[in-house]
């Protein structure tokens, strides 16, 4: 089994640039040790489980709610039997198709 969650998390109320926050989520997400891979708008986690991920995001929300009034928060999630390793293999099947990689 495998669950691709992608999510972003961060709050309203504080200043207009949140990478203060997003590096404070982005540490539990590491020490999960999960794999996942940032990008410019959110975090991918793959897990074996969508419980297993979600466990994730709940401990950022713990998080940020120490100091943080209203958080805001989109989830994305992809669930599938069978395959591990998604988080790597998604991008490069569209790669063999093209026959190149993609620039990242």
């Amino acid at each position: 089994m495998s669950a691709l969650v992608e999510f972003a998390m961060f709050p309203t109320e504080k200043t207009q640039s949140k990478s203060a926050f997003v590096a404070r989520v982005l540490d539990i997400v590491d020490k999960s040790g999960l794999p996942y891979q940032l990008t410019p708008m959110g975090t991918i986690i793959e897990g074996e489980s969508v419980e297993e991920v979600l466990a994730v995001v709940n401990e950022a929300y713990k998080e940020l709610q120490k100091d943080c009034e209203r958080i805001y928060s989109t989830i994305k999630i992809d669930y599938r039997t069978g395959d591990v390793g998604r988080l790597q293999k998604k991008v490069g099947a569209v790669e063999g198709k093209l026959g190149r990689k993609l620039h990242s």
